[in-house]
């Protein structure tokens, strides 16, 4: 396993750059990783909020196996109602097993189970601070998807 922080984490800055400059700084990491510590191993993808949507992104031309979506932001807070505001089309477009482990008042929305998308709802919000509850859902979906896939 390995943690990647997006450059602008690392640079201090609250506000992510541009969503082609993250999923550059994000795929560059992941090929490199996979190159070098976890060559020949099938890649999990996943991130929280802004980098789970880069995981959703970047998962198919990473060749990822598996994308883990830790609060994903469906839309803005307070955007729901408007059809242009959802990402839900990142999540979509994702072929490969997802778990999304979601805030059940999360301000960024719920997504929906799908063909091969599990949603867990935990309590809290979007800051997912319940983070035993956060481990049991993607530990028994790792356990599951790595004993069946």
């Amino acid at each position: 396993m390995a943690l990647v922080e997006q450059p602008y984490v690392v640079a201090g800055r609250k506000s992510p750059a541009p969503a082609r400059q993250l999923d550059a700084a994000w795929t560059a990491v992941v090929e490199q990783l996979h190159a070098g510590q976890f060559e020949g191993l099938r890649i999990v993808v996943g991130g929280r909020s802004a980098g789970a949507r880069v995981a959703c992104r970047t998962a198919a031309d990473l060749g990822a196996a598996a994308v883990l979506c830790l609060a994903f932001p469906v839309h803005p807070p307070g955007k729901g109602d408007d059809p242009s505001k959802s990402r839900l089309s990142e999540l979509d477009a994702v072929d490969v097993p997802v778990l999304v482990v979601q805030g059940e008042s999360d301000p960024f929305g719920m997504p929906t189970d799908g063909p091969a998308r599990t949603v867990v709802k935990v309590a809290g919000n979007h800051s997912l601070k319940d983070a035993d509850a956060v481990r049991a859902a993607v530990s028994a979906w790792l356990a599951d998807y790595v004993t069946s896939g």
